[in-house]
């Protein structure tokens, strides 16, 4: 299958040339891009359509129409198919592994400094907490506007938020979505579908196949196989890999997932998860390298690499597998009805996590209302970089403590 002309006229002399090159391009990009998916997504069209033109512009509006459609994260999704068109599929994993190494780097690094010095309890750890409910509810309140604009989506995600708070189990929320789709299919399946460019990718359909058989494959497998087994990190890699199939609409969807694998089973406590999330706002790159974080509080650097790649294999194994596929399904009515009603649902899941556990574990007083006040002033209306409130949210944390 051939590539856009776009890509053919800027296509390197050699295929190590190109793998070092999307290398060194996805790297500068971890390290820079701050600021949430969409943001990625902003930085992700000046540096490899606007400046290097790897992509022509109706391509790339394409292959982020799919990575918003597939779950997993969409900013991640959009690098590995970029790498994928212009290096093969070595070029998908090297664009992964540069625009992710760099903030889970960081994470590790951080989950050493809260085990090696005990400060899980400071004041600005408690500020961390507080940034997490802020960076949440600019993420409800913006998802909510876009994704539930009627009276039929709002009513599926208040649905989905009081099923997710009164049924607090991993099966739910997959029956929630399951659920959704159909309720989206029955209501939405008439669709007007507007006119779109076929996207031209080098994968063949008969490689797609063994890709998402394998997705659905080791989702099945993997939690049988951890019932029969006592290997401890086989039980990581499948939580780790079943919440990252799962999520719908962007990384701070993973929340509730994640806290469901490690809280409960006693892995991590619920303050050093939530610490963990808040250090995540401040540095670059997908929100998923929280995975980092947690592996590495679970079981060191081992549990880190292990933790970081489940959690993104699903989405590797679902881009590659859908990309030859997409044309046709992105124009079917009935495709784009369930997905409407998933999307609801996603904002239900949401709103359950800003909740429980973030609210009911960070707010605990007066003076914690009022700093995520000002967080969230500063998120949503001055448009503040995430990493100067996460910074501002660990000087209150700090402050507060020593009222």
């Amino acid at each position: 299958m051939e590539m856009n002309d776009a890509a053919v006229r800027n296509k390197p002399k050699s295929k190590t040339q190109a793998l070092l090159e999307v290398f060194a391009v996805s790297t500068k990009l971890g390290l820079t891009s701050f600021g949430g998916p969409i943001a990625h997504l902003g930085y992700f069209h000046d540096e490899y359509i606007r400046r290097r033109k790897w992509m022509d512009e109706r391509s790339y509006a394409d292959l982020v129409a799919l990575c918003q459609f597939l779950p997993g994260p969409a900013s991640s999704q959009v690098g590995i198919g970029i790498g994928i068109i212009r290096a093969g599929l070595l070029g998908g994993l090297t664009a992964w592994l540069g625009f992710t190494l760099p903030s889970v780097i960081a994470l590790v690094l951080f989950a050493f400094l809260l085990q090696g010095f005990d400060i899980g309890h400071a004041g600005w750890i408690h500020g961390l907490k507080i940034v997490a409910v802020a960076i949440v509810a600019q993420a409800v309140l913006g998802m909510g506007q876009k994704l539930t604009p009627d009276r039929n989506r709002a009513t599926i995600a208040i649905v989905a938020a009081s099923v997710t708070l009164l049924w607090q189990t991993a099966f739910s929320q997959v029956l929630l979505i399951v659920l959704a789709g159909a309720a989206g299919l029955l209501l939405y399946r008439k669709t007007t579908i507007p006119e779109t460019p076929n996207l031209s990718v080098p994968v063949s359909r008969s490689f797609a196949v063994v890709c998402l058989t394998l997705f659905f494959g080791l989702l099945i497998v993997l939690p049988l196989l951890r019932q029969f087994g006592a290997l401890d990190w086989l039980a990581l890699f499948d939580s780790f890999y079943r919440a990252g199939s799962l999520v719908f609409g962007g990384g701070h969807v993973v929340l509730p997932l994640l806290e469901r694998e490690v809280v409960p089973t006693g892995w991590i406590s619920k303050e050093d998860f939530l610490a963990g999330y808040g250090a995540a706002q401040a540095v670059p790159g997908p929100l998923f390298t929280f995975a980092g974080y947690l592996g590495a509080m679970i079981s060191g650097v081992k549990g880190a690499l292990i933790a970081t790649a489940a959690i993104f294999l699903p989405a590797f194994l679902l881009i590659t597998g859908a990309l030859p596929f997409w044309n046709a399904l992105r124009k079917s009515p009935k495709v784009q009805g369930a997905l409407v009603g998933i999307n609801a649902a996603v904002v239900g899941i949401l709103l359950a996590a800003l909740y429980n556990p973030l609210w009911t574990t960070a707010i605990l007083a007066p003076a914690d209302f009022a700093l995520v006040s000002i967080l969230f002033l500063m998120l949503v209306f001055w448009k503040l970089p995430p990493w100067v409130v996460v910074i501002t949210g660990a000087i209150g944390g700090t402050l507060i403590g020593l009222i």
